[in-house]
């Protein structure tokens, strides 16, 4: 067989193969997206250091159920571009934009998991509610995760000095001992590890580029929220000073969990599975979510 004909072969193999979908940002970013189904749109922000591929096993279960679901690598993340700058919420809010525009999508649920919630709050206080129903903020970073003399149950900065040390000198075994450790509460007494939910989590922060997790550190851990959630209850929401919209927010909010370590371990895993079984139910299933959620 000749050396073309062996081209013309394998490019027929991987021509059913689903192509990779990107949008490129204002500053010339590529941003990675998934795009499945149809029906009201369902759009995730995952957590740090991680990647869209940490809902795959929600988005499965929504698209299965007649919704259209979309996750997006933030920039820096996973199949994202890894560039050196822009790690900060305005960024993260304009990128989920960017894609969202894109997309068209309108009536939209948004679901934020650690520093994905505060990109879901970044996003609504600084683009307008237009395209959103609703956001379940899950083990979110917001309203403020580092200790301050307003927030003195904060963590403490010298943990996050640690963490971007930490990444900075050997992010490979940083992640894999914070996966087999306390994100997934495996550090508390008679946990059992899974070792492939371990590894995916380690997969994924390892297609991430260092400079952009060592960045988001500060992004998650010091952007303060506090104005944007103090009316969460009124279903009005935003600051004016954040808001380039210049349209008020009024939106209900359903804030699950807490980012921070609570008894040894971050009550990360649960908190996304009792978060979508209340979405579940808001939109208007009755059965229990079963399968595939760590616990």
């Amino acid at each position: 067989m000749a050396f073309g004909e062996i081209v013309a072969a394998i490019k027929k193999i991987f021509a059913g193969y689903e192509k990779m979908s990107y949008i490129t940002t204002n500053d010339g970013v590529e941003i990675y997206y998934k795009d499945w189904g149809s029906g009201s749109p369902i759009v995730f922000s995952h957590g740090w250091p991680l990647s869209s591929d940490d809902w795959d096993t929600h988005m499965m279960f929504f698209v299965n159920h007649g919704f259209r679901v979309v996750a997006h690598d933030r920039r820096g993340h996973g199949r994202s571009s890894q560039t050196g700058d822009g790690h900060d919420m305005d960024h993260y809010a304009d990128d989920l934009a960017a894609v969202t525009n894109h997309l068209d999508l309108k009536g939209a649920v948004h679901i934020g998991h650690s520093t994905g919630g505060g990109e879901v709050v970044w996003y609504i206080a600084r683009h307008g509610e237009d395209r959103v129903a609703k956001a379940v903020l899950i083990s979110s970073v917001p309203p403020l995760m580092l200790k301050t003399t307003a927030n003195p149950g904060g963590t403490p900065k010298e943990v996050f000095d640690g963490f971007q040390a930490q990444v900075a000198n050997n992010r490979a075994q940083f992640y894999r001992d914070f996966a087999a450790g306390p994100f997934y509460g495996y550090n508390r007494p008679g946990a059992k590890q899974q070792e492939g939910i371990i590894e995916n989590c380690w997969r994924q922060g390892m297609m991430g580029g260092a400079k952009a997790h060592y960045d988001g550190i500060v992004a998650f851990a010091q952007t303060d929220f506090t104005e944007d959630l103090k009316k969460d209850h009124r279903a009005r929401v935003g600051d004016a000073r954040r808001r380039r919209s210049g349209r008020p927010v009024r939106r209900r909010w359903a804030v699950v969990g807490k980012a921070r370590e609570d008894r040894g371990g971050f009550r990360c895993r649960h908190a996304v599975r009792e978060a979508l079984i209340r979405l579940q139910r808001s939109v208007g299933f009755h059965q229990e979510l079963r399968g595939g959620y760590s616990k």
